[in-house]
């Protein structure tokens, strides 16, 4: 496969014409709507679930269906933009964007909420890798394209963190707004790039590998459904078993099919890279603990504090906007200490913020049980985001920047909903006769603990990736020594 044509606008100059910052702030703003999109529902979910009668295991599809269908798809959608052009991609997916977010705001069925979400996240999927290989594409590699992306993820934290606040404020005229918003968002995003994103070159040749995708999407879909399911059917049941089979049997197929493929989703000498690999794994325990952080919380605030949506909204409000004010900062502090620092002081502080979280109790007020949380949260997601991305992107071809964007968010999205599905097992596993405030109480937690384990797991993932650093620069310190150890003359030893 040929790569596709670099932008015409690809520059290094530490100076951007209005053009340049047209494109980026337009790709930027759908890359709010992707990541608004993942919380907008969230303070709702109470809402939704008394309107359209889900049990908490259903109502966990809501945030799951959308995650999954983005991170499913996002290999295909960078692929998509690497064949068919990044500016064709991103328009198409942005369209279908609008359009399966009106159609999420007009059901009245769960299981048809639940569907629209999915295809919401298949277009959202598309949108991204696309959006990420314009930057990298138009800013060449180094400060000029950290500060791009540094801006590319602001938004998209900022809009992941103002989600549950705007998801709060909406909820109180009816659940149903926080799915049409985006739409007139959309559509003003849409036609900017029309105007603004340069045009493709030819379409390149190449495969799409459909199979790999469904495979992929098909084994992570039954994987989820499994973990969720198994706390009331029994972990050991015949059905269970069956399904943990069936799942593992199409995630080993994805494997074979990208092993043989002559084109598959995954070049698998991308993986040769050592920081790409540190900042999958990283970024997926690290979204996979917060959005099973956030979705207990949701439902505590609503369900045991008796907290309305707008209070709920209100008490992520800090986080938000945290996130929003010291976002700028990021740049410069990851040009002084570097990404691997930046990613292992956010991901530490994440473990402390739900550590403390663990103490809350009913009769805690905001400003002692809730806040501090908060603001750990909001600071270590601002820490650690753009520098896990710049982490996944750096070093890799041009031609295969779609690749590697789409790597990186499969990897955080599919880990966001593996987390919320362990996480909504834990939490549902003990209330067994209960209801209400009292089932959520039995798995609080247990559920919480789940969240503080998985995040120290990622901290232990960031710390190796340092420790690998660290002994890498000390064995080329020591051939280094031997080699000019070697050169001197053997009278002078």
């Amino acid at each position: 496969m040929s790569p596709s044509a670099p932008s015409p606008l690809s520059t290094s100059s530490p100076t951007w014409n209005a053009r340049l910052w047209g494109i980026l702030l337009t790709v930027s703003i759908v890359g709010f709507l992707d990541a608004l999109d993942v919380n907008m529902v969230g303070v709702a979910l109470p809402s939704i679930q008394a309107d359209l009668g889900l049990s908490t295991s259903a109502l966990q599809w809501i945030v799951s269906g959308y995650v999954l269908g983005y991170g499913g798809f996002l290999l295909l959608g960078g692929r998509a933009a690497d064949i068919l052009g990044r500016r064709r991609v991103f328009l198409t997916a942005v369209a279908v964007f609008a359009l399966t977010s009106l159609v999420g705001g007009l059901v009245d069925d769960g299981n048809l909420l639940i569907v629209a979400r999915l295809l919401k996240g298949v277009s959202a999927a598309f949108t991204l890798p696309a959006a990420l290989s314009i930057i990298t594409t138009t800013f060449a590699e180094g400060p000029t394209r950290n500060k791009a992306i540094g801006i590319y993820t602001l938004m998209g934290a900022s809009g992941f963190s103002s989600g549950l606040v705007l998801s709060g404020a909406l909820t109180e005229l009816g659940w149903r707004w926080t799915f049409l918003l985006p739409v007139p968002v959309a559509l003003i995003a849409l036609a900017a790039a029309i105007r603004v994103l340069p045009k493709d070159g030819p379409r390149t040749v190449g495969s799409y590998d459909l199979p790999g995708a469904l495979t992929l999407v098909g084994g992570m879909l039954l994987l989820v459904y499994v973990v969720v399911e198994a706390p009331q059917k029994g972990w050991t049941t015949a059905s269970t078993l069956v399904q943990f089979g069936l799942a593992a049997a199409l995630l080993a197929a994805f494997v074979v099919i990208e092993l043989r493929g002559a084109q598959p989703l995954i070049r698998l000498g991308i993986l040769r890279s050592s920081s790409l690999v540190r900042a999958n794994v990283g970024l997926s325990v690290f979204f996979g603990a917060y959005v099973g952080f956030q979705f207990v919380a949701t439902l505590y605030f609503q369900q045991v504090l008796q907290w309305s949506a707008l209070q709920t909204a209100f008490g992520f409000l800090p986080a938000a906007a945290i996130v929003t004010l010291a976002g700028p900062r990021i740049p410069h502090l990851i040009a002084r200490f570097g990404t691997a620092r930046s990613i292992i002081a956010g991901v530490s502080t994440h473990v402390a913020a739900y550590a403390l979280f663990l103490a809350i109790a009913r009769d805690h007020p905001y400003a002692v049980g809730v806040l501090p949380s908060m603001l750990l949260i909001s600071i270590g997601m601002t820490l650690a985001f753009a520098p896990f991305q710049i982490e996944g992107t750096s070093g890799i071809p041009d031609h295969e920047q779609g690749l590697a964007g789409g790597l990186l968010n499969t990897s955080m999205q599919i880990g966001g909903a593996i987390g919320l599905a362990i996480v909504t097992a834990v939490l549902t596993a003990g209330n067994e006769g209960k209801s209400g405030p009292d089932a959520l109480l039995a798995g609080f937690t247990p559920a919480m603990i789940t969240v503080t384990v998985l995040a120290a797991v990622g901290l232990l993932a960031a710390l190796s990736g340092t420790l690998g650093r660290r002994r890498a620069t000390a064995q080329t310190d020591t051939s280094t020594a031997q080699l000019e150890l070697d050169e001197v003359p053997e009278i002078t030893r």
